[in-house]
């Protein structure tokens, strides 16, 4: 098996179907971190569909309670900071999931070269800096 067929299956098992190819090729040829930034995507992309259409009465009625109405946008906020902490999300086979690339949210310093230092576990520490809202 050629690397571009091991990334095109890799694509297909994320679920990218009829341009598994397409992101493959990218990869392959121009260099690019495409299978980590699909994964990335795919995992907001259900955690957004998550609330939008298993939940939909749940959600509109939840968005229409005046001070309840930013929760649905914290939950998907936590959602994709807990997906870069931890990318596999239990739907993938094992041997599947042992091929994929995962990320690392880095630390730059202000002429814009790596710190060395990561930014790890940001969920844990979401619900902690909600703002509060602005004194009157």
């Amino acid at each position: 098996m050629t690397e571009l067929d091991r990334l095109t299956a890799l694509f297909s098992a994320l679920g990218a179907d009829a341009d598994a190819r397409d992101w493959a090729e990218s990869e392959a040829e121009e260099g690019l971190p495409q299978l980590a930034r699909y994964r990335l995507l795919r995992t907001v992309w259900q955690d957004v569909d998550a609330w939008g259409t298993a939940a939909r009465q749940w959600v509109d009625a939840y968005r229409a309670d005046g001070a309840a109405a930013d929760a649905v946008e914290r939950e998907t906020a936590f959602g994709v900071l807990y997906a870069l902490a931890d990318p596999a999300d239990g739907s993938l086979p094992a041997e599947v999931e042992a091929q994929l690339p995962g990320w690392r949210l880095a630390e730059l310093n202000a002429a814009g070269a790596p710190t060395g230092r990561h930014l790890d576990a940001l969920h844990e520490d979401f619900a902690e800096l909600e703002p509060k809202g602005i004194a009157p």
